[in-house]
């Protein structure tokens, strides 16, 4: 078995403990972030999406956070006088929207490998996964919330177009955070490895 295989198996076969880790730091990230704890952080929840789907294979862990961000959102409005322009009907459109960037992480996950190739794969798991989530949230925002008198395709296209890259930019970049750390863990890992290894003999 490669490195590579031997990486995809390890993540189907996360310890409980480190399950629990890499759940906990995701839905820390999303609720700080989510919530406007921090000022000038934009929200990871897209990437935490992601992320949790090229990790954690648990059946229970897409619904479990979307619970946690219905929640956050709930505590958000209430905090903020019980109105939200964004909360409208429409709501439910974010449970495929965070799927699909849930699926674009496990498809990720079976086609992960440290190379070129696998770069290019990352790169286009997370710009589809990215896309579909706008177009679910931001489709079903404007076309069922009953926020717009009018609604059209063209409209439609033209809110894409003005949205779209600026939530593309945030989610690349933690991702691309997510990568560099996920690298480097893997790296200490190996050497880890291969220092036990060599002491045993």
């Amino acid at each position: 078995m490669n490195a590579d295989n031997a990486h995809i198996t390890s993540m189907k076969s996360l310890s409980k403990n480190h399950v629990y880790l890499i759940g906990g730091i995701l839905l820390f990230l999303m609720i700080v972030t989510r919530a406007g704890f921090v000022n000038h952080i934009q929200d990871a929840s897209w990437a935490v999406f992601f992320i949790l789907g090229f990790y954690l294979r648990e059946k229970l862990a897409l619904p479990l956070f979307l619970l946690v961000a219905f929640i956050v959102d709930l505590s958000v409005i209430k905090a903020t006088g019980g109105e939200n322009y964004c909360f409208t009907v429409a709501y439910p459109f974010l449970a495929p929207a965070y799927g699909s960037l849930w699926l674009a992480g496990r498809w990720f996950a079976s086609n992960y490998s440290v190379s070129v190739k696998g770069l290019a794969y990352f790169i286009f798991a997370a710009i589809i996964g990215t896309t579909a989530c706008d177009l679910f949230s931001s489709g079903g925002f404007y076309f069922f919330s009953d926020r717009f008198a009018e609604t059209s395709l063209a409209g439609f296209a033209e809110r894409v177009a003005t949205y779209l890259p600026m939530y593309m930019k945030t989610t690349l970049v933690y991702l691309a955070i997510a990568a560099l750390v996920h690298f480097a863990v893997s790296q200490m890992t190996k050497v880890g490895s291969v220092t036990s290894s060599t002491s045993l003999k």
